[in-house]
């Protein structure tokens, strides 16, 4: 049996993505596990969209063998609840296999199941988790991260992804790719969070640099001074300095060496490119200059990060 807990203000996608997989690849695989959804309290709990999903108590999971924790705008309530913490932690103790669904990770590293392991959660809470967290070896750019038993995955859809691989580990292949057809998904999105994490971040809802940033993000390697890009914007530099920080809160400085750092962590992490190759190919040409960089944004030096992502 799968479980699935949630609590109020819980992420409503969360639990209903990773939930619609299973259900779809229970009509591939009618030996698949049943469902269930649970809670501290049983009952309608409401989600932050204000729809509500029935739950039963947490008595009703003796016999779950996976547990899904969705995450969502009430974790910090629920990484207070000592009977959630307490249940998370009994069903460690007990071998179930443990998932998170984007914030819900801060309710593993709660309950210590996060400690010394690999995990990730979504991109806009890592510094947060990792200042909150320091015994977890966070990797915040992977969509999902399996160590051992326990599995973490990064914001609200990567769930989907996540619920993907555990059905194509206890099913195979060929279900997992039978179910990703149904849903109409990738079977396995490629990539990291890094793809995005950054332009979403920046571009601001009428996406007036949202161009120059995408560009940007495709040259790292050009000479890209405060000059060239406005000009490229069609402003003057002052203008330009100031148009930028009030769109996207960011100096362009900035914004740039966030580009930078997560397109060269990408190649770190998943080619056995020479890191004095990755630190000319995205701009930062002296290796020396790209470390320091990383040790800003995620307190590691590259050849760290190779080495956590090999290991993982």
């Amino acid at each position: 049996m799968i479980g699935f807990l949630i609590f109020p203000e819980f992420q409503l996608l969360d639990a209903a993505g990773p939930i619609s997989v299973f259900e779809i690849a229970r009509r591939h695989a009618p030996d698949a596990p049943q469902i269930i959804t649970i809670a501290a309290k049983a009952g309608a709990v409401r989600s932050s969209s204000g729809t509500e999903m029935l739950a039963r108590n947490l008595r009703a999971a003796s016999a779950v063998t996976t547990l899904f924790v969705a995450g969502g705008e009430g974790v910090e309530a629920a990484a207070r609840c000592k009977t959630t913490i307490a249940f998370i932690r009994r069903l460690a103790k007990r071998g179930v296999r443990i998932a998170s669904v984007c914030n819900g990770a801060y309710l593993l590293a709660e309950a210590g199941l996060l400690d010394g392991r690999c995990a990730t959660t979504h991109w806009c809470c890592a510094r947060d988790f990792t200042g909150r967290y320091p015994n977890v070896r966070l990797e915040p750019d992977q969509i999902f991260i399996r160590d051992d038993r326990v599995w973490t995955s990064a914001g609200i859809t990567a769930g989907i992804d996540l619920a993907l691989a555990m059905i194509a580990e206890d099913h195979g292949e060929e279900i997992s790719q039978a179910t990703a057809r149904q849903l109409v998904l990738y079977h396995r999105r490629g990539g990291g969070q890094s793809q995005f994490s950054t332009l979403l971040e920046l571009k601001t809802p009428n996406g007036r640099f949202g161009g120059l940033l995408s560009w940007m993000r495709e040259n790292l390697d050009a000479q890209l001074t405060v000059d060239s890009l406005a000009e490229r914007a069609g402003l003057s530099s002052r203008h330009f300095v100031r148009s930028f920080i009030a769109e996207t809160g960011s100096t362009p400085s900035k914004a740039l060496e966030r580009l930078r750092v997560e397109v060269a962590r990408e190649r770190v992490q998943s080619s056995g490119e020479a890191i004095e190759r990755v630190a000319q190919s995205t701009g930062f040409r002296d290796p020396e200059r790209m470390r320091r960089a990383f040790i800003r944004a995620f307190g590691h030096p590259p050849q760290s990060l190779r080495r956590s992502a090999r290991s993982a």
